[in-house]
C-alpha cells in the first residue's frame, strides 16, 4: 500500500485555509501547513493558523517574506530575518520538532535552498528540515495539478505532496483529488517520509549539502 502526506504551503489565506479546512475535516486527515510569516502576521492569519492547529494539523515554518531561495540570498542576519521571526509569529502554534520548509523556488532541490548560515542557524535553534518529494504545480496549473499528483503518488511508496492554500482556484479541486486518492487506496498519514527529513531536531541525520550552495567540498 502506497502512503501519502499531505503538506500545504504559503498560507494562511482568508479564502482558501477554510476550504482547505473542511475538505480535510470531512475525510478526516491531518496535514501539515508550512505557514509564511508575513501572512500569519497579516489580520486574521493567526486565527486561521490556530484553528489549523486546534483540528490536529501542524503548523510549520516557510520563511517570513518567501521572496527567493535562501542560498541565493544575501545577508548575514538573513536565517534570523526569515527563519527565526517566523518561528517568534508562530509561537505556541509549533510543532514540538520545529518544522522549518525552505522555499524552492518552483519546487526544485538543489544548492539554491541553503547557505551553510541557514544550516547553522537551524541546527542552533534545533529545528527540523522538511523536504519533499512530489510537486504538482497547482499554484501554476491550478486544474492541471491533479493529474500530475497522482502520477507522482502512483510512482513512489511514500509521497510528501506539496500543494498551497492560495486564492488560485486549485484547491477547488481537492476534493475530487481526495476522491482519486481513496480510490487508489492509498494510505493517508501526517509524519513525514524520512528521506525527506535531513535534519531533526538540529542534528543532521541525512546528507544536507547538497542542499548548500556553500558547502564544503566532499
Amino acid at each position: 500500500m502506497a502512503d501519502l502526506t499531505l503538506t500545504f504551503d504559503n498560507g494562511p489565506d482568508a479564502e482558501t485555509t477554510p476550504l482547505v479546512l473542511d475538505v480535510l475535516a470531512r475525510r478526516g486527515i491531518r496535514a501539515t501547513f508550512f505557514v509564511v510569516g508575513e501572512r500569519l502576521a497579516a489580520p486574521g492569519g493567526h486565527a486561521l493558523a490556530a484553528a489549523a492547529h486546534a483540528a490536529g494539523h501542524w503548523i510549520g515554518n516557510h520563511t517570513w517574506t518567501h521572496s527567493g531561495p535562501l542560498g541565493t540570498r544575501d545577508g548575514a542576519a538573513l536565517a534570523e530575518q526569515e527563519i527565526g521571526r517566523t518561528q517568534t509569529e508562530i509561537g505556541a502554534l509549533a510543532h514540538p520538532h520545529r518544522l522549518f520548509r525552505p522555499q524552492g523556488g518552483g519546487g526544485a532541490l538543489g544548492p539554491h535552498l541553503f547557505r551553510s548560515r541557514d544550516v547553522a542557524f537551524l541546527k542552533a535553534q534545533r529545528m527540523s528540515c522538511v523536504l519533499w518529494n512530489a510537486i504538482p504545480g497547482d499554484w501554476k496549473d491550478p486544474d492541471g495539478w491533479v493529474d500530475r499528483a497522482l502520477a507522482q503518488i502512483d510512482a513512489q511508496s511514500w509521497t510528501l505532496l506539496v500543494l498551497h492554500d492560495l486564492p488560485t482556484g486549485a484547491m477547488r479541486h481537492l476534493d475530487a483529488f481526495l476522491d482519486q486518492v481513496a480510490a487508489r487506496n492509498v494510505r493517508l498519514q501526517q509524519d513525514f517520509p524520512p528521506d525527506c527529513m535531513p535534519l531533526v531536531d538540529g542534528v543532521v541525520v541525512r546528507p544536507i549539502n547538497d542542499c548548500v550552495t556553500d558547502a564544503p567540498k566532499e
